[in-house]
């Protein structure tokens, strides 16, 4: 989960400064969104939303879609930040995908690397490894902590909000 404490010196911004830095994300060039819900804007949940590529062939051709959603909870009077990570997907299968065969979801730190190569032949006649997809979960946390660190607040992840 962790608790991250922003640096000493740093003098902690309004709730409201700091709401529209963590909005301001959106279109920034990372790959999740971020909006308001609850009364009076009390939480901002960030998402991203992802395929993995296909895999199989025929009827046994399966792709999953995963999301994955960090609730964040701003608390003022303690100008921290609760954070909690969830995660959900979906396997479908066929071609193209369109029969939902598996569902999972999930609370907790989510924190992961997933890649996945094929072998090419390159230009040289030689066959290369390369990339298919790539996905890092640093790349959605590390924006939102270090915003929130940035502003003078304390990150805590949290199980339940």
């Amino acid at each position: 989960m962790g608790t991250r404490h922003a640096e000493a010196g740093i003098r902690a911004i309004p709730t409201q400064e700091l709401r529209a830095a963590l909005l301001a994300l959106n279109g920034t060039g990372v790959p999740f969104s971020i909006h308001e819900t609850g009364a009076e804007g009390a939480e901002l949940p960030a998402q991203w939303r992802y395929l993995k590529p296909a895999s199989g062939s025929g009827a046994t051709r399966s792709q999953v879609e995963r999301t994955l959603k960090i609730w964040m909870r701003l608390c003022p009077r303690e100008r921290v930040v609760r954070a909690m990570d969830e995660q959900f997907e979906v396997t479908r299968a066929g071609h193209p995908p369109g029969r939902t065969v598996a569902r999972a979801h999930g609370r907790g730190p989510t924190c992961g690397i997933q890649r996945e190569w094929t072998m090419e032949k390159g230009p040289d006649g030689h066959r290369h490894r390369v990339e298919t997809f790539s996905f890092d979960s640093r790349d959605l946390k590390d924006p939102l902590r270090t915003t929130v660190l940035d502003a003078g607040w304390t990150w805590r992840g949290v199980y339940r909000m």
